[in-house]
């Protein structure tokens, strides 16, 4: 039996840069799908996952990042006197409890290797850690991260989630070696980041990670691997070749890539239309546009 997940790293040092100028004043991680900035939709799958503890892999100027997460006591007074209740409770819905949330900096970026590596004083020796980029937004009932922490509880080891892509699209992820397909839970026998060439399989590794301890000692290497920079996958597949147990969840869900703008533009849309309040109007307004653009064809 699998030890308890209860704590989970969220690198967030990077700058942004595909989403300039917006992120030359604010992190990328706060910009707002619909209304809820992305690192809120991060926050909430690992809350309904049953995630306690929180660490932040930051970076300089992610003040905003940080502000975030802190009790709002003037904006919450003024609700409170202004009867919004209904405001006051969304509001108090993004608080952290002093605590929980812990903030490690970045100095240098090196690769997502390196962020969780830097993360690793917080993590005991003994417990597995979960893992979230919040660029990777799953629509998923349940969640993601709840439908691996679930599957973990039965096989341990180290899991990744992952979904199938076009073959001439896995040079831009990590993918898996199978060795067992066993539906939903698949037996990983390697692991290559960014295959330029014959890639292993169709089975792409996406955002959501829970490591065996021994991972974050794989990491203490500090090995380059692909683009020169320390990559997770590398210290995944070295379980793998000492002998350690690395699966692969196919989750149930659609996942947006926020990290580019026509995967948030995407996320936008779909996170509009499962929201009671704006479906209607927003869907009257899509089916407009696509009857002015085929007019124009």
């Amino acid at each position: 039996m699998s030890r308890k997940v209860t704590k989970a790293i969220f690198p967030v040092a990077g700058l942004g840069t595909r989403f300039l100028p917006a992120t030359k004043s604010i992190p990328k991680e706060i910009m707002t799908l619909v209304d809820r900035p992305l690192i809120q939709y991060a926050i909430d799958e690992a809350r309904a996952a049953g995630i306690e503890e929180f660490i932040f892999v930051t970076s300089r100027g992610k003040g905003a990042l940080e502000d975030y997460f802190d009790h709002a006591h003037e904006l919450e007074a003024n609700l409170k006197r202004s009867g919004k209740n209904d405001l006051l409770d969304v509001l108090r819905a993004t608080n952290m409890d002093s605590g929980a949330i812990a903030y490690v900096r970045q100095h240098k970026a090196m690769g997502l290797g390196h962020a969780v590596w830097c993360a690793r004083r917080l993590v005991p020796d003994n417990e597995p850690v979960a893992v979230i980029l919040t660029d990777d937004v799953i629509m998923g009932d349940p969640p993601c991260l709840q439908q691996m922490i679930e599957a973990h509880a039965e096989t341990g080891g180290t899991m990744v989630a992952t979904m199938e892509v076009p073959m001439e699209k896995t040079k831009s992820y990590g993918v898996l070696d199978v060795a067992e397909d066993m539906g939903a839970i698949v037996k990983a026998r390697g692991l290559v980041e960014k295959p330029k060439d014959n890639p292993p399989s169709n089975l792409a590794v996406i955002g959501r990670y829970i490591l065996a301890p021994t991972v974050l000692q794989n990491l203490n290497k500090l090995r380059e691997g692909a683009g020169g920079e320390i990559q997770l996958t590398d210290a995944i597949a070295d379980e793998i070749l000492e002998g350690r147990d690395v699966f692969g969840l196919r989750f149930r869900g659609q996942r947006y890539d926020c990290g580019s703008k026509a995967g948030f533009l995407q996320a936008t849309v779909a996170y509009g239309l499962e929201r009671g309040d704006l479906r209607d109007e927003f869907l009257e307004y899509l089916h407009e546009i696509v009857s002015l653009q085929r007019a124009a064809e």
